[in-house]
């Protein structure tokens, strides 16, 4: 697991799990949030790399979100944005999902349940991401 900078340059987090690179960029979005109404918005983009040697399949995925004052929320379901993408070794797949949270900051993690030809399953870890306003972490 390697954490980077904020912002959309790098990766806020990521992980390999037999070959699968999980890497995260998140961004707050301010023109859908209502603060006042306790309604925080958070755009996160997810890159799914193979750098293995094993075709994978995603099949399924599994959130745990936790917002700012410790409320968890789990979310699980069949791919990702309606697709279960298979990839081959050096292939990789990107998408944008969003959040959205009562509190101004929180974090997300979870896994990726990954599926090879000869029925070998896995679960590729998204490592742990902080959900938080620009400049509301010290």
């Amino acid at each position: 697991m390697r954490n980077g900078g904020r912002g959309t340059d790098w990766p806020v987090s990521e992980a390999t799990t037999q070959g699968i690179r999980v890497s995260v960029k998140t961004q707050y979005v301010a023109d859908q949030s209502a603060p006042r109404a306790r309604r925080f918005v958070f755009a996160y983009t997810i890159r799914i790399e193979n750098t293995g040697e094993r075709t994978a399949q995603l099949r399924s995925r599994h959130w745990i979100i936790t917002d700012g004052e410790g409320k968890v929320e789990q979310v699980k379901g069949p791919g990702v944005v309606g697709h279960q993408p298979l990839l081959q070794p050096g292939q990789h797949f990107e998408y944008t999902s969003g959040c959205v949270l009562a509190t101004p900051r929180g974090e997300m993690r979870g896994t990726y349940q990954m599926v090879c030809p000869d029925g070998f399953t896995f679960d590729a870890v998204i490592a742990p991401f902080a959900l938080s306003l620009p400049h509301s972490l010290n």
